[in-house]
């Protein structure tokens, strides 16, 4: 494309633009949420444009609905980012700086060849926030935020980001909802699902897992899509993510401060706020610091209950629970911390991205509740050996749970 061309077309797009905006002010239409609308203006305008070429005024529209698709994103969607956001393949879109704008595929990285400007970046951000209802500022320079889609935004402005304000949108992609999808992307085996599925069933408590983009939140969905319909849920999360259906569910969500410094409603705060919901279930989207101890108090107290964590393998995991509730107060010691976490987490899911990007389950390990020197005794029940999910000897804890509805654990282990 020659720059004369290139020009052309750009000055064609603006005049269009300040046409269907201009519109779109007259006639009241939410850009964000009546997309629909925008499309139909922004159709309406190319049309009348491409009827006045006819007399020779102005020039021929070369590609309609392609500028009607750019004029919608521009309008109503994220500018030059919404081709990535609309591409089922871009699982993550990042902005390091304006002239750096990757997406992550199949669990890897690749440099687009977008450019934008810093005024177009802070004018996207402008527009991801004023959908979320969240805001971003001096003394608040980072944010987390869901789009109207479902993609988790987050940002980080320039100042604390060298240079740029950095952005990340994690995009929601619903490929597995149930346990058996997963069976079919290949993250674990049939056998292995069977025997999750009938864990949350008979109401243990699970720890899942893993590293940044290793599936977790995606696992946590499936395993809440087992629990029993006449039980009441209630989730806590940082920004909504989980997406699972079940009939008696209340998610949270956090909330920031306002522009006086009040309001704000912090994980912890929700997590024992659902305790007064009779919920017979509580997830938590993922335990970071002191709102730990809350679960874990609500755990022992014999609700059951999942949520999700960052480590590096299932041991691990345990050992990070141990030591995130210690966030909570000088109070709050390892001796009464250690064998709480051993009696109050039933089994952890531990996963990972292989060198192909492919997200698969790693281990699953039963916590039997028994401590030796301050060190969680754990049982593994599958590893993943030479590629495959193998079956070890351990068993899960409280069997009886399993009996209660009528599950043969044995047999679903493939133990007699």
């Amino acid at each position: 494309m020659s720059s004369t061309y290139a020009d052309a077309h750009a000055s064609l797009l603006e005049s269009l633009d300040a046409l269907v905006r201009e519109a779109v002010r007259r006639d009241g239409v939410d850009p964000q949420r009546e997309a629909g609308v925008v499309r139909r203006i922004a159709e309406d305008v190319v049309r009348s444009h491409d009827e006045r070429s006819l007399t020779g005024q102005v020039a021929r529209v070369p590609d309609p609905p392609a500028v009607v698709g750019e004029l919608v994103a521009r309008v109503s969607g994220f500018g030059p980012l919404q081709p990535y956001l609309d591409d089922a393949s871009v699982e993550e879109v990042w902005i390091n700086d304006p002239s750096r704008v990757f997406v992550a595929r199949d669990g890897r990285h690749e440099l687009t060849p977008t450019v934008l400007t810093a005024a177009q970046v802070d004018e996207l951000v402008e527009r991801m926030l004023k959908s979320s209802g969240r805001r971003i500022d001096l003394s608040r320079p980072f944010v987390d935020a869901m789009l109207p889609e479902g993609h988790r935004l987050h940002v980080v402005l320039e100042g604390i980001s060298r240079g740029f304000t950095a952005v990340n949108i994690r995009k929601f992609t619903l490929r597995a909802s149930r346990l058996p999808d997963l069976v079919e992307l290949g993250t674990l085996t049939a056998q292995v699902a069977r025997f999750l599925d009938a864990s949350v069933r008979a109401g243990l408590n699970i720890l899942v897992a893993g590293g940044t983009q290793a599936g977790k939140t995606t696992l946590l969905n499936c395993l809440a899509s087992s629990i029993p319909g006449t039980e009441r849920v209630v989730s806590a999360e940082e920004v909504y993510e989980l997406r699972f259906h079940h009939p008696d569910w209340v998610p949270l969500q956090t909330r920031h401060s306002g522009l006086e410094g009040t309001g704000e409603v912090r994980l912890r705060d929700l997590v024992k706020e659902s305790l007064r919901m009779r919920p017979s279930r509580v997830i938590v989207g993922e335990v970071r610091a002191e709102e730990c101890l809350d679960l874990l108090l609500a755990l022992n107290a014999g609700l059951p209950g999942m949520c999700t964590l960052h480590a590096n393998s299932a041991r691990e995991a345990l050992v990070k629970m141990c030591t995130l509730p210690l966030l909570a107060g000088e109070n709050i010691g390892a001796r009464f911390v250690v064998p709480t976490v051993a009696s109050s987490v039933d089994l952890v899911v531990h996963l990972g991205i292989d060198h192909q990007g492919a997200r698969r389950v790693n281990e699953v390990v039963a916590v039997p509740g028994r401590v030796e020197t301050d060190v969680i005794e754990a049982e593994s029940l599958f590893v993943r050996q030479d590629g495959e999910l193998r079956r070890q000897g351990g068993m899960p804890p409280r069997v009886e749970l399993y009996e209660r509805l009528g599950l043969d654990v044995h047999e679903i282990l493939g133990q007699a």
